[in-house]
């Protein structure tokens, strides 16, 4: 194992060099604001073609775009890169190699102060808007149908199937996750955190698309900007907060699907049937300017700016949140990139962490998203299943608290043994009776609570254990790895759907996502960690030794 030596870091020389704006240094402050006032005003040029088809309902199907909108995407394109550039630090090149030669100690054994619960409402913000995103996809899949001619399962010769738009944002959110792992370990989790804001923004666009073709790539540019949102943000999160906090923090603020489907389910109800569809998009315009302008409570992770060389900004940090910087040099440490997750001592618990997600993907998306079309298939009323299914949600809310607190406190490893095993033997209860209870529409419910809250806290509890599981170096990119797989298994039961036109039963979505979970959790168990508790450095220790 490496040597370690602790000491106070003094202030470097150098380490400001940049405009210091909260602990974190934008390349060009003038040229991120001038990107993000440019794909603000490229969005505002659809809004006129919208309002003109008020009276046609806000449908645009068919009509071409006029030159406002051309303008509006030239701007879009142009703001873009400008704010990429003022985001991308000077000396991003050095920063991995910087990241695995230091340890930093001190940060976990600070108290939690208001700046932590700041950072901590923000964050759940940004998780609540970032998952608004694809659980949209839901809600305006039948008025995209209708005003296109799509197919559906209840119209399926109509033409091009609707299945395409839920496909596309899948797709862009597993990119989305694999990409922002990789942008988060280069240019900080502050800088991806509001570069994803930009995207939302400019994606807004999609709510103007007069093509179906354009609102599928909006669809899967919107996925890309916020499937890396969630890994980013646990990184960010398990960077900041004290180690004896950290994991049920994360693991709540992870679990917030709720809030943000009961948000998106309310704006649709109370929008959609004014403004169209449509209007579920182009709200991307103001939730994704409302978390830009809120970066002043969004800090960079200290560790980051260590690697970075920015000493100076990582102290300012630090004192906002209560501790001294500690840094903690190592030696020998080889660095290998995103190579070195699938090499020893990373490379068991890589497979296991990453089996549990293609896994959870697997029962998100095919179990829990097609409950509703089995419910019904199977002779409950529209109305009856959705009342169905709300109730077991609400009722299995507590069960998400109760799995943020044991993995919190209790001990990580055991509780994602434990929130493994009872999810899939719920599933599998389906796989055996799944049509029977149906004739019971109490137990029914009763019987969906586990599931519904297993799976929902499965995917946020597997992508808060990798952001504790890898180092600083490769932290953001072994979180998105995972998000992007939890997604990978969306984008199969889609894309066999989308192939057969058929939806899949309950007992063939529950034996998708059981079987391969019980078999990753076998191999979790023997080779995973318990971060319990532990600082992010000591659990990278237990991994090499």
């Amino acid at each position: 194992m490496p040597s370690m030596s602790g000491r106070e870091h003094p202030v470097a020389a150098g380490g400001t060099s940049g405009r210091r704006r909260r602990g974190s240094v934008f390349r060009s402050p003038a040229a991120f604001w001038l990107g993000v006032l440019a794909c603000a005003t490229g969005v505002a040029l659809h809004l006129p073609m919208y309002f003109m088809a008020k009276d046609m309902g806000y449908r645009l199907a068919g009509m071409a775009p006029d030159a406002p909108m051309l303008v509006g995407m030239a701007l879009i394109g142009v703001g873009l890169v400008l704010a990429l550039y003022g985001l991308v630090p000077a000396n991003a090149r050095t920063i991995r190699a910087r990241a695995a030669s230091i340890r930093v100690a001190a940060m976990d054994d600070t108290k939690v102060r208001w700046q932590h619960v700041a950072l901590l409402i923000v964050m759940t913000l940004a998780v609540t808007i970032d998952v608004m995103k694809p659980t949209t996809l839901s809600f305006v899949a039948p008025g995209v149908a209708k005003e296109y001619g799509l197919s559906t399962a209840a119209n399926p010769h109509a033409g091009v199937p609707v299945t395409w738009l839920p496909l596309s944002g899948i797709v862009g959110t597993m990119l989305g996750s694999f990409l922002w792992g990789w942008v988060g370990d280069r240019i900080g989790r502050r800088a991806s955190i509001l570069y994803a804001g930009i995207l939302f923004v400019s994606t807004a666009i999609c709510g103007a698309m007069p093509g179906f073709v354009w609102n599928l790539l909006m669809c899967l540019l919107m996925g890309i900007g916020a499937g890396g949102m969630l890994p980013i943000t646990f990184v960010l999160i398990a960077e900041i907060i004290p180690a004896r906090h950290r994991g049920w923090l994360v693991l709540l603020i992870g679990g917030d699907i709720a809030g943000a489907y009961a948000l998106t389910s309310w704006l649709a109800g109370t929008l959609m049937p004014l403004y169209s569809w449509r209007i579920m998009w182009l709200i991307g315009l103001p939730t994704g300017l409302l978390l830009i302008l809120l970066n002043r409570w969004i800090p960079e992770s200290p560790r980051f700016l260590l690697a970075a060389g920015r000493t100076a900004d990582a102290e300012a940090v630090m004192r906002r949140y209560g501790a001294a910087v500690v840094e903690e040099s190592t030696s020998d440490v080889e660095v290998t990139g995103a190579r070195s997750m699938f090499r020893a001592p990373l490379r068991a618990p890589t497979i296991a962490v990453a089996g549990i997600a293609v896994a959870a993907g697997l029962l998100t998306y095919g179990f829990q998203f097609w409950v509703p079309s089995n419910l019904q298939r199977l002779g409950i009323g529209e109305v009856n299943a959705d009342f169905i299914l709300r109730n077991s949600a609400l009722v299995g809310l507590p069960l998400t608290l109760l799995v943020a607190l044991l993995y919190g406190f209790w001990n990580s490893r055991k509780t994602m043994v434990c929130l493994c095993a009872v999810t899939a033997l719920s599933v599998l209860v389906f796989a055996v009776f799944g049509d029977s209870l149906t004739h019971h529409e109490v137990v029914l419910s009763a019987v969906l609570v586990l599931p519904l809250a297993g799976i929902s806290s499965l995917v946020a509890a597997v992508v808060a254990y990798a952001a504790e599981l890898y180092p600083t170096h490769m932290r953001a990119k072994g979180a998105g790895l995972v998000a992007g797989l939890t997604k990978a298994g969306g984008v199969l039961v889609l894309a066999l759907v989308l192939a057969s036109f058929a939806t899949p039963s309950l007992a063939v979505t529950a034996l998708m996502g059981a079987i391969p979970l019980i078999a990753a959790v076998i191999l979790f168990t023997r080779t995973a960690p318990d971060t319990h508790q532990r600082s992010l450095e000591d659990v990278a220790v237990a991994l090499e030794t």
